[in-house]
């Protein structure tokens, strides 16, 4: 089984300028409607639709609110993402910081609204 989770959206150029220039996310495929993007090294995917699309069934016509979503993106070395980031003007929705059970990260956002956390893993603190 695979999965990939899809946000419907009429922001299409922007989501893909975002992912490709900011998180450098390749392209899977695309047409008028619909967008499969993929993290780089192709270990997940993720997709966007046009609302209201005739192509579409009803089901997935409304656009996504822009609340109540998030990802996460798991990153080797997260100070050094965070830097890349910055340096490229995008803007930090939480600050770089420890978790007490393990986790350093920062979270962004998408121009559809969503938040993006960005985690390197370690041990809970002893």
């Amino acid at each position: 089984m695979k999965m990939n989770a899809g946000i419907i959206t009429p922001k299409l150029a922007e989501t893909k300028k975002f992912y490709t220039e900011t998180l450098g996310f390749g392209v899977t495929f695309e047409n008028e409607f619909y967008l499969l993007m993929h993290t780089p090294g192709h270990a997940a995917e993720i997709s966007f639709l046009l609302p209201k699309h005739p192509s579409q069934q009803p089901l997935f016509h409304p656009a996504f609110g822009g609340q109540g979503v998030y990802l996460t993106i798991e990153v080797e070395d997260v100070d050094k993402m965070y830097k890349e980031l910055t340096s490229k003007g995008v803007a930090i929705r939480i600050e770089l910081r420890n978790e007490p059970w393990g986790d350093r990260h920062f979270a962004i956002e998408d121009p559809n609204g969503v938040g993006i956390d960005i985690v390197t893993y370690a041990p809970p603190a002893q």
